[in-house]
């Protein structure tokens, strides 16, 4: 199978992107998981248009949810722990016992943590959410300043907040 990658230029550094024909594979950190031995991956930009354009929006605080197809490839317990990373809202952020708890499987923390360090597609799928039960930054692929730079985009109210003009009537901006 054919792999096709490009390199996106975030505000948290280079970031790899690796697609093939069912979708996005991999949203890689610089420095880490090149595709599998034996994988041939050529540069293809044009491939990764949309992919580009959604990640802008989201370091532009205009995006909060991402709509791509991903070619999502782990074990049965992987793919359930990155599915419900997929369903933490934006801006909030989950300990592990309450992924686990969310996956039917409440004593699997350390086993959602493993899973979740493996998660293939970070920023996308938003294994940056998962925090310590005490509310500390615990591991992170791409680092605990790139985890903390994620997390404060996040917690931006980028959306339309009602302010008071100077004659106290109401208005919105962004």
């Amino acid at each position: 199978m054919t792999t096709w990658t490009t390199i996106y230029a975030s505000p948290i550094g280079p970031l790899t992107l690796y697609a093939n024909e069912k979708g996005l594979s991999g949203l890689h950190f610089e420095g880490s998981r090149p595709p599998a031995s034996g994988e041939r991956a050529e540069e293809d930009r044009g491939r990764f248009k949309r992919a580009i354009q959604q990640l802008d929006e989201y370091f532009a605080g205009e995006r909060e949810i991402f709509d791509l197809p991903l070619a999502l490839a782990g074990t049965p317990f992987q793919l359930s722990v990155w599915q419900a990373l997929r369903t933490i809202p934006f801006g909030e952020t989950w300990s592990y016992g309450e992924l686990a708890k969310t996956i039917g499987n409440p004593k699997g923390m350390r086993a959602v943590g493993l899973a979740n360090g493996r998660n293939p597609i970070a920023v996308i799928v938003p294994c940056h959410r998962v925090i310590g039960a005490d509310g500390s930054l615990t591991g992170f692929g791409g680092g605990l300043p790139r985890k903390r730079f994620l997390l404060e985009l996040e917690k931006r109210d980028f959306r339309l907040v009602a302010q008071h003009d100077r004659a106290g009537a109401t208005v919105s901006q962004r």
